[in-house]
């Protein structure tokens, strides 16, 4: 189900690349922006913002577009209404779609969503509404799973699709791999040489294994010609005489 969706984004995001390089006036770049930002199985903006041709909109009176696609790439429903004198007024399927992105931010930092948070961040004004959209708009879709629990009041976040990363977090995440992958490097090397070092006292340990052997062998036959000499001597009158055999 996440493969398909994830291919879905991918197709969606060709799509409107395709049309964005086909176009070059900002009008038409601008209502590209609107079909894209509107569309309800796209949830993944960051791409676009990457097209050469979209950068066509800075300095001209269509800037607020690029804002507005930069807003859905990143922002939340709160973050528009903080700035909404300056983008361009939203659609009732941006304004849903909005909603939905700003759930997926809420559950990243945690899976335990209180209802009185998502209706101050969705501007819903009652607990019947919240729970139709977060039923009817999110599970549905397919962008989270989760349990409504009415006697907590909040929502309990199971899965939730990812967002596009900000340069910032995927900066900090780039630094974060790199120092994984340094401390796995390092660890790599403590591992080989211990491996080494396991590898030189099984030699010495096959050593001193095959001289304790050999010692062992060496007191066996040392202790075979006592019990021969011993066989061999004979007590006379008090006395020992040895008989020795020259043929040895």
């Amino acid at each position: 189900m996440a493969m398909d969706a994830e291919r879905r984004q991918a197709e969606l995001i060709a799509q409107f690349s395709a049309q964005a390089a086909a176009l070059s006036s900002a009008p038409q770049l601008a209502a590209l922006v609107l079909e894209a930002t509107s569309h309800p199985a796209l949830f993944a903006f960051s791409e676009l913002l990457t097209l050469p041709a979209l950068s066509k909109l800075a300095g001209t009176q269509y800037a607020s577009s690029l804002d507005l696609l930069r807003l859905f790439a990143y922002g939340t429903l709160k973050d528009y209404k903080s700035n909404s004198g300056s983008l361009p007024a939203l659609l009732p399927d941006q304004v849903r779609k909005l909603k939905q992105l700003s759930v997926l931010t809420l559950a990243e930092s945690t899976k335990i969503l209180p209802y009185d948070q998502l209706m101050q961040e969705l501007d819903v004004s009652n607990v019947r509404e919240l729970e139709d959209f977060l039923i009817n708009e999110c599970m549905y879709s397919g962008i989270v799973r989760g349990k409504l629990d009415q006697m907590r009041r909040c929502f309990e976040v199971q899965f939730a699709a990812g967002r596009d990363l900000t340069p910032d977090q995927l900066t900090n995440m780039i630094e974060t791999l790199s120092d994984w992958l340094g401390t796995s490097d390092s660890l790599l090397h403590q591992i080989q040489e211990k491996i080494k070092w396991a590898d030189t006292m099984s030699e010495v340990n096959k050593k001193h294994q095959k001289e304790f052997e050999d010692r062992v062998e060496e007191a066996k036959k040392s202790i075979k010609k006592l019990n021969n000499l011993s066989r061999q001597t004979s007590t006379y009158g008090g006395m020992t005489t040895f008989s020795l055999n020259l043929e040895e």
